[in-house]
C-alpha cells in the first residue's frame, strides 16, 4: 500500500502537466486566430 503522501504528489503532478498542456493549446489557438484575422486583413 502506498502512503497518501506518495499519492498526493503524483496527483499534483499530473494535475500540474494537464494544466500545462491545456494552456500550450489554449495559446496555440490564440496565435491561430490571430493569423486568421492577419490573413483576412491582408
Amino acid at each position: 500500500m502506498q502512503d497518501p503522501e506518495h499519492d498526493q504528489r503524483s496527483i499534483e503532478q499530473i494535475r500540474k502537466s494537464r494544466n500545462r498542456v491545456l494552456a500550450l493549446s489554449l495559446a496555440a489557438f490564440v496565435i491561430l486566430v490571430f493569423f486568421i484575422s492577419l490573413a483576412k486583413m491582408g
